[in-house]
């Protein structure tokens, strides 16, 4: 498993009602590591709210008080539900401000790809002239918090949102060139929609 937590995108304790062959519960997830979708089967009378943060991982006594059961495997995006869908930008903002250490040490440290090409130039709407004005900056001192950094790059507005963005760009689309952060599946890797294994995009190149 290449997740030890995950958060919820929906719940269904009837299962899907487009799949007639199944009744029995499911929830999606994204995990909390790599950003990989997962459809959970949840334990007996468990209940799960979007947002909700669930352990995965073989921790007893984590697993103990866990609402999930075991996971199913891994999903694409569009084999979700629709309202999996929609709440996937909101719930990746949750995750990106809940791991604030985790992506600061990004903008900190983030360097060229290329002779041309920076990786804060990968984050959607972050030109040139806003990457050299955080490199500049960073030079000064490292960024402590995503509220400093606003406050200290005037042209850089919630910066927390830049890197969700950029996530959920990587979940929708698994052929990006270049993978910062979700984990992209194996050529050999299954996924499991509403009618079963179905193979998984491609993976692409090693970050």
């Amino acid at each position: 498993m290449v997740e030890d937590w995950a958060y919820v995108l929906d719940f269904l304790p009837r299962g899907r009602p487009d799949d007639t062959r199944r009744s029995d519960p499911i929830a999606y997830s994204v995990g909390e590591r790599n950003f990989v979708l997962l459809e959970l089967v949840p334990r007996h009378g468990a209940n799960m709210l979007v947002g909700d943060r669930v352990y995965l991982g073989r921790d007893p006594t984590l697993r103990e008080s866990s609402p999930v059961d075991h996971v199913r495997g891994r999903v694409r995006h569009e084999e979700m539900t629709h309202a999996a869908v929609s709440e996937l930008r909101f719930v990746v903002e949750q995750m990106v401000k809940a791991q604030e250490e985790r992506f600061l040490k990004f903008y900190n440290e983030a360097g060229p790809i290329t002779t041309r090409m920076h990786m804060l130039e990968l984050l959607p709407g972050l030109g040139k002239k806003l990457m050299w004005a955080i490199v500049e900056e960073r030079k000064r001192g490292l960024f402590k918090s995503f509220k400093e950094m606003d406050d200290r790059v005037k042209a850089l507005h919630q910066p927390e949102k830049l890197i969700a963005h950029r996530i959920e760009t990587e979940i929708t689309d698994p052929n990006q060139k270049y993978h910062l952060f979700v984990q992209p599946p194996a050529p050999e890797e299954p996924s499991f929609g509403p009618r079963g294994p179905s193979r998984g995009p491609p993976r692409g190149p090693p970050r």
